[in-house]
């Protein structure tokens, strides 16, 4: 295990493959840890992949206080600095995807590019991140953990075995940091900042997306210059997990592309 410590607790990393060459910096969804993306990353043995956990996700600590997107994407910052890596391929998965995008537009030196996977200027409403931690806060995760899991996938993955493990996921996360990464959500908009970005950027998006569904993916596609969309059929909300070989390639001819 690999720690980064921070000033406001440890932030958990795994790096894997070859140095050398464009690294690749892996960024989850709410509610996952870097796992999200191992099924990935084991289809790309070649180049060399950083995942890490955000605050109060995973192995990395829960801050006694609020953050923002802002402290998350400097949490990114601090580990490409850690590591010696001067810019990367910055991949990121709904929330993962807004710290990628905030990345993108006021860090572009370090940014060579960026797949934008199933993401948004901003994902929800006040409201309903409101009602989220209320519920969450009544009756723990495992409250929200099935309509969370009938949004992150597919009818056919989630009748199956597969999605089990992902469910336990869901359900361990520490509530604190949880909810926190739901107060940076409330909060979050860059539809401002978004259009500012130059790096070359692909967007995913999965047909049965209910999260962030396609044409909201579009719209957001349609205000960054030259960002390609390829949709996903048959995918959900974390098409890492439920189709990891498809966004492998496609990572994989993105970067061969900006390398």
């Amino acid at each position: 295990m690999s720690v980064l410590m921070r000033p406001w607790g440890h932030l958990h990393y795994r790096a894997r493959g070859p140095q050398g060459g464009l690294p690749v910096v892996l960024l989850n969804s709410l509610g996952t840890d870097l796992r999200m993306w191992e099924s990935v990353v084991d289809r790309l043995p070649d180049l060399y992949c950083i995942g890490m956990d955000k605050r109060g996700h995973g192995l990395s600590a829960t801050p006694d206080t609020p953050w923002t997107i802002d402290d998350l994407a400097a949490d990114v910052v601090a580990l490409i600095d850690h590591l010696g890596i001067a810019r990367a391929l910055i991949a990121g998965c709904s929330i993962g995807g807004i710290i990628a995008q905030l990345l993108g537009a006021r860090h572009p030196d370090r940014v060579a590019g960026l797949v934008l996977s199933n993401t948004a200027p901003r994902v929800g409403t006040q409201a309903s991140w409101d009602a989220r931690i209320a519920a969450i806060r009544e009756g723990g995760l495992a409250a929200i953990a099935p309509s969370i899991l009938e949004r992150w996938f597919a009818p056919g993955f989630l009748a199956s075995d597969d999605v089990k493990p992902w469910a336990t996921m869901l359900i361990r996360n520490d509530p604190a940091g949880y909810i926190g990464n739901c107060s940076v959500l409330a909060a979050v908009d860059l539809t401002e900042l978004t259009p500012t970005i130059t790096a070359p950027t692909l967007c995913l998006t999965g047909t049965v997306d209910r999260s962030t569904p396609p044409d909201l993916v579009r719209a957001m596609a349609a205000t960054i210059p030259g960002a390609q969309v390829l949709l996903l059929e048959g995918s959900g909300h974390i098409p890492a997990i439920d189709a990891p070989e498809a966004v492998a390639g496609l990572i994989r001819t993105f970067h061969r592309g900006l390398a």
